[in-house]
């Protein structure tokens, strides 16, 4: 069933993508905030509880409305149920405008429109930045969006609904992301959203929670990639960026496609409401570069390739686990 749930919310997303501003995402919003004005009273231990109340009770909640509709109303209800996070979860449309909008502003050479858009699309200060320069961002944000929109979704997925936890999977991947990115930055009036022990606690459990997924990506990016060199990349450059994980998924994915990537990072802007990027300003921090290709404009569609095969990969791994349950 999992399978099949991963199938048609892929198909339905791709139809008609969720649009960015809709009562689910703002009712998340509202409810972190709420959580952290509530339950954070500045110490460890409240973190943990307020932490805990914003990401696993939604995730529970899921997780036991499923099981109620597979157990007593049936099992077509337990799918649509599993779509239905799935769709609101799991996607390429929630990113991949941005990333289109800017490989065709570079197709047609309108530099100006792509720094326009990159700006827009991560709330970063981007300035007269060089054509290569450019590229590679838009490269970096764009591996690290399709892992968090996509791939460790569909680990986390896949690993409770194993578990019989139906979609709990992906609503805890998700809201475990999603808080420690909306409680790392201020709010539209510059005002802390959160304690400094909640911030440090809700980015621990994100760096956590993400830890097997992203290698996980990293590993399905070498089987689809050049594999001996994402592997080389994994194990001896991982270590060249500040955040660990991203440090592996962006040194494999370095080596798959054979581009460099690392360097000075872009500075955010502060209390920007228009932001939405992908996590903490410590995810791609200054670091040094990996070996590789100047970044150009036919690595944005190896990239756009990498991503589509190893979404192959994982389908038919999903598919040969499901029949496999089937014929058990």
């Amino acid at each position: 069933m999992s399978f099949i749930a991963i199938l048609l919310a892929l198909l339905i997303e791709q139809a008609r993508p969720l649009a960015r501003s809709n009562p689910v995402h703002a009712g998340l919003r509202a409810w972190a905030l709420s959580v952290s004005r509530n339950f954070d009273a500045g110490k460890a231990h409240h973190a943990w509880v307020a932490w805990s109340l914003a990401v696993l009770l939604p995730a529970g909640l899921v997780a036991g409305a499923y099981l109620l509709l597979m157990q007593w109303v049936g099992w077509p209800l337990g799918v649509a149920w599993d779509v239905a996070v799935l769709y609101i979860t799991l996607g390429f449309r929630q990113f991949s405008h941005h990333f289109t909008r800017i490989r065709d502003a570079l197709d047609l050479g309108d530099e100006r429109s792509a720094r326009e858009g990159l700006a827009r699309w991560q709330g970063v200060n981007v300035g007269e930045l060089p054509r290569s320069e450019l590229v590679r961002h838009v490269l970096e944000y764009s591996v690290i969006a399709a892992h968090r929109h996509v791939f460790g979704v569909l680990a986390w997925y896949s690993v409770l609904a194993a578990l019989g936890l139906g979609p709990a999977g992906a609503v805890l991947y998700r809201m475990a992301e999603f808080v420690a990115r909306y409680w790392s930055r201020p709010g539209t009036d510059g005002a802390p959203r959160a304690s400094e022990a909640l911030r440090q606690a809700s980015a621990a459990a994100w760096t956590a929670l993400d830890w097997l997924p992203t290698r996980m990506t990293a590993l399905c990016f070498a089987v689809v990639g050049s594999f001996e060199e994402a592997i080389d990349g994994w194990r001896f450059y991982a270590q060249r960026f500040p955040n660990d994980n991203v440090g592996v998924l962006l040194a494999a994915t370095s080596g798959a496609i054979n581009v460099r990537l690392g360097g000075e990072a872009l500075k955010p802007n502060a209390g920007d409401p228009t932001a939405t990027g992908l996590g903490d300003d410590t995810d791609l921090a200054d670091s040094d570069s990996t070996p590789g290709r100047e970044p150009e404009l036919a690595h944005l569609r190896s990239v756009v390739g990498l991503v589509w095969r190893s979404v192959v990969v994982w389908m038919l791994l999903l598919a040969l686990l499901t029949l496999a349950r089937l014929l058990g």
